[in-house]
């Protein structure tokens, strides 16, 4: 039977299942980005197209994703967010279905896009859950614990793609993903109770959500640390986007092996939050990110020097790519955490917001990476560096939020 409506407060802890649920409903991104991945080279030659356009599906995907989180979060705030959950995930199967059955590129564009835009319900809706029933140190904590199983996804997919591509295809791989949607529907279904009662909804009106979404906005803190996480996913992404091209186009490695080598820097993502969940409570959020955001820095800096050098930049490009998922680690979880307590009565517009912004600069990212067309690994260091310094800029407005809880956003 489907759990029933369950009180909701910051004080009240998160079942497992639950917490597992909302991190395999989070992990659509990464799954079916990474999935995707060894078979971008293959689309081109099936679908008759060059790598701008292949790329292309990466950002309407992107795109898709930042929509359907911004359309989803303020009416959750006043829907709830279970029955939108389940929604979401049944139109998620049948765009799955959509992309593997996709006749052209131009099909398959618009498929990604509405794949992209039916997962976001899902992502978004479970940062909502965490925001609803947790804050603080503890929101950061879960945030970063369920990165961690979040994470899993872009360890296994590239290598699962990775063997799945040659004898599926990459249609196969769609297929794939529409069975792992409605894995998501029967366990969201089964684990996920509603976590916003009726007394703490908001009117679903045009007006109303404008004016969630402006208080949401209004709110400095929140924003300083909203465009430090969405600056750090643009630089996260542009190496996402550009390495299936840098590592077998230039580097010459087989799709196989490229699996490998992404699902190392994956791991490095997931150690690194895992350390961050442990070091939670004997350093504060801020001090943790202010560590994340700083490498994440020094690590794309190093990144272009690599890639400018005239030398074979092989073994130390792959070191920083490494390093640049490990620094990524100490960003995501924290940067969430803080930013959504700051905004705790408007938790499903602050997610929202967030990962329109987050998926918004992807978007922007993956076209830019691919100017180089497949021959230089430059764009995607230019890329990083660039995201790097804007996530240092926006957190550096945060400072005067060091050490003091902010007021919740109202309107």
């Amino acid at each position: 039977m489907p759990p029933k409506t369950t009180p909701a407060g910051p004080a009240r802890a998160i079942p497992v299942p639950t917490l597992l649920t909302l991190a395999l409903v989070s992990a659509i991104a990464p799954l079916a980005t990474d999935m995707y991945l060894p078979g971008l080279p293959q689309v081109g030659v099936d679908l008759a197209a060059d790598d701008a356009l292949v790329q292309l599906t990466l950002m309407t995907f992107m795109l898709g994703l930042a929509a359907g989180q911004l359309a989803i979060g303020p009416l959750s705030d006043g829907l709830g967010r279970r029955r939108p959950l389940l929604a979401g995930t049944v139109l998620l199967a049948a765009a799955g279905l959509a992309c593997a059955l996709a006749p052209s590129i131009t099909v398959l564009v618009v498929a990604r896009f509405l794949q992209g835009f039916t997962g976001g319900i899902g992502v978004v809706l479970a940062r909502a859950v965490i925001a609803d029933r947790t804050s603080g140190d503890r929101a950061a904590r879960l945030f970063s614990i369920m990165m961690i199983i979040t994470g899993v996804a872009p360890v296994v997919a590239p290598l699962l793609g990775g063997a799945l591509v040659g004898p599926i295809g990459w249609r196969g791989v769609f297929y794939v993903l529409t069975g792992l949607a409605v894995l998501m529907l029967l366990c969201a279904w089964r684990f996920v109770p509603e976590s916003l009662p009726a007394a703490r909804r908001h009117p679903v009106e045009p007006r109303a959500v404008g004016r969630s979404i402006g208080a949401v906005l209004a709110t400095r803190v929140y924003l300083g640390y909203a465009a430090t996480f969405a600056a750090a996913f643009g630089a996260l992404f542009g190496y996402i986007s550009a390495s299936p091209f840098i590592l077998q186009g230039i580097m010459g490695f087989s799709p196989g092996v490229f699996s490998v080598l992404f699902a190392l820097n994956a791991v490095g993502l997931t150690g690194a939050n895992a350390v961050n969940s442990r070091l939670i409570g004997r350093f504060r959020p801020h001090t943790l990110l202010s560590f994340g955001v700083g490498s994440l820095v020094a690590v794309s800096v190093a990144m272009l020097a690599v890639v400018l050098a005239d030398f074979d930049a092989r073994w130390p490009l792959l070191t920083v790519m490494f390093l640049l998922t490990c620094s990524i680690g100490f960003i995501f979880g924290n940067a969430t955490g803080l930013a959504l307590d700051a905004v705790r009565t408007r938790a499903g517009t602050g997610s929202a917001v967030l990962g329109a912004l987050q998926f918004t600069v992807g978007a922007v990212a993956a076209p830019v990476v691919g100017l180089g067309g497949g021959a230089s690994a430059v764009p995607m260091a230019i890329t990083v560096a660039v995201s790097a310094c804007c996530s240092a800029v926006a957190f550096s407005t945060t400072a005067a939020g060091r050490g003091r809880r902010r007021a919740p956003a109202r309107g």
